[in-house]
Order: structure tokens, then sequence, then C-alpha cells
């Protein structure tokens, strides 16, 4: 949902094709855009240091595709916004993203797994970025997330759903906005299907019409993720133990972080049959190995919640997901402590890993949710 009067809004202009469509959008629609890309420090960002002129400009081509948020996609995105011809700038955040990558980094040496994705939305896009666009007066901050904004037909509130395209859906990530900001949050495509979306691109005739969807953590070149924490780990990357359900043990891994929960392959031995990454502990540098049976949880306990609603303070209907790329699945959601989620699962699940996130819907509606400390069997 748009605003209905022209408005100043600051679009977060990633360089691919779902930012830029919305940028384009709010445009089409009146607005006062301004286009702004967060330099945050990733691979390759420092080129025309080390590159001079044209070899830098290919060096840009060649390098950029690797995630969101590179130098080539800073590049794309300029040339859309003088497509539209709009103002651009670059913040440089690259000291507030080294929070991002070293939460990542503890959080797998804590034998959790993160999703800094969700991290970079609630501090960097939906909380540095705001506070960026009052400072030169811009009442909304846009992204091309695949979710949307609205307001409760009954309350009036704004609440935040699922994008119409549920195979493309980002709600997920989004659910640690600020109940107060969703009335600043404007996700132009989110009530479009993905393949409307490179539609309009092409219409648009924006560069970025045909360019690939990024895959990668953006500050992981190549999903060599453990190689990152093994090169900034505070306790070391070191050998440990690998187990069986009895505690005995079976075999040797190069360390614990280089694992996570429901992981089938290369773990480093074979018995015959299937096994899977049950279990972890870090303090003891053990990873323990199962059956698939062994991966299903009745349910999770999570902290540091964030509600759009009115917290549960009983059992409520809802369906969660506990990770990206899933799909909802029924449950039961109460707060039991100060900050302490606690999820029932109507049918087991398999493979819940602490550090993701369980994320609490009614029908497409977010209610909130919290990050996975635990599962309960």
């Amino acid at each position: 949902m748009l605003p209905s009067e022209p408005s100043k809004i600051l679009v977060a202009m990633s360089g691919g094709v779902d930012s830029s469509v919305a940028a384009a959008l709010l445009r089409q629609a009146g607005h006062e855009v301004i286009g702004v890309f967060m330099r945050l420090g990733s691979p390759g960002d420092s080129l025309e240091e080390l590159i001079p002129g044209d070899a830098c400009h290919t060096a840009k081509v060649r390098i950029g595709k690797q995630g969101c948020c590179s130098v080539g996609d800073a590049e794309d995105a300029r040339l859309v916004a003088a497509k539209l011809d709009i103002p651009f700038y670059v913040v440089n955040f690259k000291k507030e993203f080294g929070r991002i990558i070293d939460h990542f980094v503890a959080e797998y040496d804590a034998g959790r797994t993160p999703n800094p994705c969700v991290r970079c939305n609630d501090w960097l896009k939906f909380g540095r970025l705001h506070e960026y666009a009052g400072q030169v007066g811009a009442k909304y901050v846009a992204s091309g997330h695949y979710a949307r904004v609205d307001h409760d037909p009954e309350t009036g509130a704004q609440r935040l759903l699922r994008g119409v395209d549920h195979g493309k859906d980002q709600s997920y990530v989004l659910f640690g906005t600020p109940a107060d900001r969703l009335g600043e949050m404007l996700l132009p495509v989110g009530g479009l299907p993905k393949s409307k979306v490179r539609e309009l691109a092409e219409e648009f005739d924006l560069p970025v019409f045909d360019k690939p969807d990024s895959q990668e953590i953006c500050f992981v070149p190549n999903d060599d993720y453990a190689g990152l924490v093994a090169r900034k780990s505070s306790t070391g990357v070191k050998p440990g133990a690998i187990l069986d359900g009895t505690g005995q043990e079976i075999g040797e891994h190069p360390g614990h972080q280089n694992f996570t929960i429901g992981q089938r392959r290369k773990i480093g031995m074979a018995l015959g049959h299937p096994i899977y990454v049950v279990a972890k502990d870090p303090i003891a540098n053990t990873i323990t190995v199962g059956e698939r049976e062994d991966l299903q949880s009745n349910g999770c306990l999570a902290s540091q919640t964030n509600w759009l609603v009115e917290p549960p303070a009983t059992a409520r209907d809802c369906t969660v997901r506990i990770r990206y790329n899933t799909a909802p699945v029924p449950a039961t959601a109460a707060m039991v402590g100060e900050d302490r989620l606690e999820v029932r699962f109507a049918e087991p699940q398999s493979s819940v890993a602490p550090g993701q996130a369980a994320v609490c819907y009614d029908g497409d509606v977010v209610l909130g949710g919290g990050w996975i400390d635990a599962a309960i069997t």
C-alpha cells in the first residue's frame, strides 16, 4: 500500500531487480524518490583502490554477482537511479555491518545457526537506514522485499503480511521490525508475483531486468561460511569427536562450527546408512549423529522476541516458520516468561536449529516471533 499523497521516500537499492522496480513504481506514482545503496564492506567493495580505470570496471562486472551489496551491485543501482532520474547516494555502513559479521561468527562459535539477513533488516535496513531517512527529511523507507504492510480492518493498526507470491515471501526476515516502524515502511513489490516484477523491470527498461537473484550471504563469497568463521572465530575451529546416540566416540570432525542441525552431507564418515547431525556441544566441541527420526521435535523455546500484535499470554493457535525456506506449520504459541516464547507444533517437525527464528502467523499476518534457543522433544 503506497501513500495517497506525494511523499519523500528513501529507497534501499541493492542493485537487484526487486528494489529497482520498487523505486520505479514509486517514481511512477509521483513520489520524490531518493535511491540509497548501503556500502557494507562486502567482498570486492574497494576495487577502485586496487584496480585503476577500465580494468576496475571489468573487475566489477566479473566479481559483482557473488551476492547482494557488492561493487557490481552498487554500479547496477547507480545505473537504475540514472535511468529513473532520481538522486542516488552511497551510505557507508561498513562499521555497523561489522556487528552483523561478528554476531554471525559468534553464533557459530556458540553452536547455533544464525540468519544474518534478519539481523541486517533489523539493525540496518529498517534500523540505521530509518535514522538516515529522518536526516534527509524522508517520511518513508522502501525496499524490494516480498511482503506487505496494510491496515487491520478492525483496529486500523498497521500490520505486516506475507507477500502475495508465497514462493518468494520474505516476511520471515522482517519479523524483527519494531511495530512502531511499520507505518514508515513501504514494500511496493509485495503485492506482485515475481514474474510480474520481471515484466515491469523490462517495461521500465531497467538495465537489471534479467539480472539473476542473489543466493549467497553477501559477506560470504563462494558460500564458504566455514572459512569465514575459521578466520574470525574467537574460540578457534578445532577437531573434535563425533558421537553416536549413546555418547560413544565413533569419529572425528574438523570443528563443530562446520555443522548445523539436520546436516546429512559432508559429515566425514559413513555408517552404511544415512546419518544426520542431531546435536552439537560447542563447549565439548562434539557433534552427535543419529537417524532421521532423531531430528523430530514437538516444539521450541525462543527468546529476543518481537511482537507486532499483543503478545499471546496463553496458547494461541497460529502457524509457525522455523526457518526461512520452509512453509508455516500449524502450532500454538504463548509467552511463558518475560522474554520466553514457547511454540508447540501440531505435528513433530524436523531439524529445529537454535539460532534460527521462529516466526508466528495468523493466515498471512505476521504476529511476531523470536530466536530459537532450544528444541522441545
